[in-house]
C-alpha cells in the first residue's frame, strides 16, 4: 500500500473517530486523534490481521494499552472492514460491544481487553514471551500514552521485556505530551522517554508520529532488530487533524457539540 492510501485510510479513522464521540456525547478524541496515524500504519502496512484470521492466534497482535483511545480502535477496525460502520453509531450505548474501553470478549479484533493504564504493556510482554515459548513467530505491538508512562507497572514490564530478549515485542508511546490533567510535565515529568527506555535495554526510536514515512521506516528497524525489543518515541499533536482540537488538553476527554462537530468533519474533508 502506498503512503497515499494509508494518509487516506487515516483521515477517514479520523472522521469514523470524531463520529462515535459525537454520537455518543462521551468519549476521548484528543488521544485518539493523536495515535491515528501510528495505528493506520500498523493495521494497514505492518500487521497480518485480516477478516480470515482475525479469530486465530497466528496473526500480530496489537494491544491498545492507553485503552480511552477506543474510538480510534473501533475506527480502524471499521476502516479494515471488521466492523460494521452503523455500528460505531453504538458505541457507549448500554448493551453496545463497543464501550468506552475495549473488551475483548465482544469484538473480534480486540487483542487485550484494557482500561486501567499501564496494565497493557504487562499483557503484551506476556502475550510476546508465549509467542517465544511457542515458536509463534507472529509480533505484538503495544501502544501507550505518555502520561502512561507515569505508571510504575509500565517500567516493570519492560524489565521483564529486556530480561526475556523479546525482540518480537514494539512498543509506541503517544507522545503528544498532554494529559486530562494538564501537561506531563507539569503533572509528572517523564521525559526522557527515549534514554528512560534505553536505560531498560530497549533499542529506542524516535519518529514525528505523524511523518508516515518515518513511521513505516521505524517499524522496519524494529522487525529487524534482533535480542532485545523496540521502543518507538512517536512526537505527536493532541487532537491532531481538528484545528481547534490540536494540543488542547480539554479535549482529552470532552465530545465536540453539533456546531464542532461539523467544522471538524468539514477540516476533514467529509460532510456531516
Amino acid at each position: 500500500m502506498d503512503k497515499q492510501e494509508l494518509v487516506e485510510h487515516a483521515r477517514q479513522i479520523r472522521k469514523h473517530i470524531l463520529k462515535q464521540v459525537y454520537t455518543a456525547q462521551s468519549g476521548h478524541p484528543g488521544g485518539s486523534l493523536s495515535a491515528t496515524d501510528l495505528v493506520t500504519a500498523l493495521y494497514f502496512q505492518e500487521m497480518d490481521i485480516t477478516e480470515a484470521n482475525v479469530n486465530s492466534i497466528d496473526r500480530d497482535r496489537f494491544v491498545l494499552s492507553k485503552g480511552h483511545a477506543s474510538p480510534l480502535l473501533y475506527a480502524v477496525l471499521c476502516e479494515k472492514g471488521l466492523l460494521d460502520e452503523r455500528e460505531l453509531l453504538t458505541f457507549r450505548k448500554i448493551n453496545s460491544r463497543l464501550q468506552g474501553h475495549p473488551n475483548m470478549k465482544y469484538v473480534a479484533g480486540v487483542d487485550m481487553s484494557t482500561g486501567s493504564l499501564g496494565q497493557g504493556i504487562s499483557a503484551a510482554v506476556g502475550m510476546a514471551l508465549g509467542n517465544k515459548l511457542a515458536q509463534n513467530h507472529h509480533r505484538v505491538y503495544a501502544l501507550l500514552g505518555d502520561g502512561e508512562c507515569q505508571e510504575g507497572e509500565v517500567w516493570e514490564a519492560a524489565m521483564a521485556a529486556a530480561q526475556y530478549q523479546l525482540d518480537n515485542l514494539c512498543v509506541i508511546v503517544d507522545h503528544n505530551r498532554l494529559q486530562i490533567d494538564g501537561e506531563v510535565a507539569k503533572v509528572m515529568n517523564v521525559d526522557s522517554l527515549e534514554e528512560k527506555f534505553r536505560a531498560f535495554h530497549f533499542h529506542v526510536l524516535t519518529v514525528d508520529g505523524h511523518a508516515m514515512d518515518e513511521i513505516l521506516s521505524a517499524l522496519s528497524k524494529a522487525r529487524e532488530n534482533k535480542g532485545r525489543p523496540t521502543a518507538i518515541i512517536a512526537n505527536t499533536v493532541k487532537g491532531k487533524g481538528v484545528s481547534f482540537m490540536e494540543n488542547q488538553a480539554g479535549w482529552h476527554g470532552t465530545a465536540p457539540n453539533k456546531e464542532q462537530y461539523e467544522q471538524a468533519i468539514k477540516e476533514l474533508g467529509g460532510e456531516a
